[in-house]
């Protein structure tokens, strides 16, 4: 096979192994999610500065800016933190990023951060198959993000040799025109390569050896700032809204940040020429990092002041579908906690005739096609909800605000079981609608849901618990009766084994739907 063949399927073995760790990181957190862990997130993003600052901390550490946005990408995703949360690292990731120049420039050395993810990984699968209930959790997100980087350093590796990709030296700085093909080449060098730090590094050396002049290199770090978003773009694929917003909140800003740098370009080189020329001629390699980390030093401190705004443009530019409650939920909850309270009421009402016309398209055997999207988008709501209202506690609140609280609490939880019994193995659901001997309690369910629909929409709680209480009733009825004929069947050997097994877990299945539409419907009808 040609060393070009070989490379490409390097290459995409790389981008599997990182869309997989984003995934298990995903799925991971998610489970992982608990009230300290996304505490702690909002402590240090509770305000855009606060959040830069961690982006760029972070960043600075890791020696990766792909580990932070590909992190904070996967806390979104997850639920762990809102989108607005999000930009404030996404925005100090920037400024972290050009550490590693200084470093080059320094002391000429780099952390490859992938040298850390296989012990990383067999961490992580060792907690994953070893360890029980968080621990279990907490090993899949660490295999998950040792995966995706191990797919990450694959990519590279794949493209290990290409440097630059063209001979930089054969475009002229001088002209807009040249300035603009080479800040293109930086940014193709950082797509193939997956690493900026890579190509930062190779222009320094490059630079320090006097291969290209101080202009050249100054327009190709532009173009590897914006190259440095196809991951986080990578690593939205198949996320929530949220991700997806990071995502592009990630490319707007680095566009933005890179326009300024690049318009600035002239006038920086002139003002060494005028005050500073020894750096010019004997030092271009920090000439090139104090450039590097001004422009994104800029960018940052122009674009944190109007960070809601910024957030408004990426939600105009990605909108959710249709007149969402969940998506007018700030990051955090409004002091007047009626007005909150009131707010995430009308969210889960909102989110659970969502999932209330999914379980009726379900049971009604309409195709499920586009079933596993919709219910993602469903499990962002949950996640988001959930962040909202745990930001509002007891403390100071009224008896009957306590109260309310308390079972928006209840039911936002069954809500979530619901959610959780949709998501259970397709076959399941394949039993509930195919199987004859169920067709009379799937009617019922069905019914109920169809009744509980236009009841749930006019917020006649009572009158949908009360039909959701029928449900349970004639189903419960029916499970002891049933289980008994199908054992009586496995028995007689009219039905096989893992079949009447799949035929008890369906009626399980219908039970467990049925309450959990019953505790929803009941706790939001005491709220007040």
């Amino acid at each position: 096979m040609p060393p070009a063949g070989g490379a490409l399927l390097n290459a995409a073995g790389g981008l599997g192994l990182f869309l997989l760790g984003m995934s298990l990181m995903t799925e991971g957190l998610r489970n992982l999610a608990g009230g300290r862990l996304r505490q702690g997130l909002l402590r240090f993003t509770r305000s855009p500065w606060s959040g830069a600052l961690s982006g760029a901390l972070a960043t600075a550490l890791l020696q990766s800016s792909s580990a932070t946005t590909v992190a904070t990408v996967g806390f979104v995703s997850a639920g762990l933190l809102s989108f607005q949360a999000s930009l404030g690292i996404i925005f100090g990731a920037n400024i972290g990023s050009t550490g590693l120049g200084w470093l080059v420039a320094l002391l000429g050395i780099k952390l490859n951060l992938s040298q850390l993810m296989l012990p990383l990984l067999l961490v992580g699968a060792g907690l994953r198959l070893l360890g029980r209930g968080r621990r279990a959790q907490l090993g899949l997100a660490l295999a998950g993000f040792g995966l995706l980087f191990t797919g990450i350093a694959t990519l590279q590796q794949a493209m290990a040799g290409q440097g630059l990709l063209l001979d930089p030296g054969r475009f002229d700085a001088a002209t807009v025109v040249g300035r603009l093909q080479l800040l293109l080449l930086g940014l193709l060098t950082t797509v193939i390569t997956q690493s900026s730090g890579a190509g930062v590094a190779t222009t320094l050396a490059a630079l320090a050896a006097g291969a290209i002049a101080l202009p050249q290199a100054l327009a190709l770090v532009i173009g590897m700032d914006v190259g440095t978003t196809v991951t986080a773009i990578l690593a939205a694929l198949g996320g929530s809204l949220g991700a997806r917003r990071t995502a592009a909140g990630h490319v707007v800003f680095n566009l933005f940040t890179a326009g300024l740098a690049f318009s600035l370009l002239p006038l920086y080189l002139r003002a060494l020429e005028q005050w500073w020329p020894a750096l010019l001629r004997q030092d271009p390699e920090f000439a090139l990092t104090a450039f590097h980390t001004g422009f994104n030093v800029t960018g940052v401190l122009l674009m944190l002041p109007f960070t809601l705004p910024f957030a408004a443009l990426i939600r105009r530019l990605l909108p959710a579908e249709g007149d969402r409650s969940v998506d007018a939920l700030g990051d955090t909850p409004p002091a007047d906690a009626v007005v909150a309270i009131a707010q995430a009421e009308q969210a889960i009402n909102q989110t659970f005739v969502s999932v209330l016309e999914l379980l009726r398209q379900a049971l009604s055997g309409a195709s499920t096609r586009r079933h596993p999207q919709h219910l993602g988008v469903l499990q962002a709501d949950l996640d988001r909800l959930e962040l909202f209202l745990d930001q509002i506690h007891l403390s100071g609140l009224s008896e009957p605000q306590g109260q309310h609280l308390v079972h928006l609490l209840h039911g936002l939880d069954h809500l979530q079981r619901l959610h959780e019994r949709c998501e259970e193995e397709p076959e399941r659901l394949h039993t509930v609608v195919t199987c004859t001997a169920l067709a009379r309690e799937r009617q019922t369910l069905l019914r109920t849901v169809e009744r509980m629909i236009p009841l749930t929409l006019e917020r006649q709680w009572r009158e949908a618990a009360a039909a959701a209480r029928h449900c349970v009733r004639k189903v419960d009825q029916r499970v002891d009766p049933f289980r008994d004929a199908v054992l009586d069947r496995v028995a007689a050997g009219e039905l096989a084994v893992d079949g009447g097994t799949a035929q008890m877990e369906a009626m399980r299945w219908l039970r467990r739907v049925s309450q959990h539409l019953l505790r929803i419907g009941s706790h939001l009808a005491q709220k007040t």
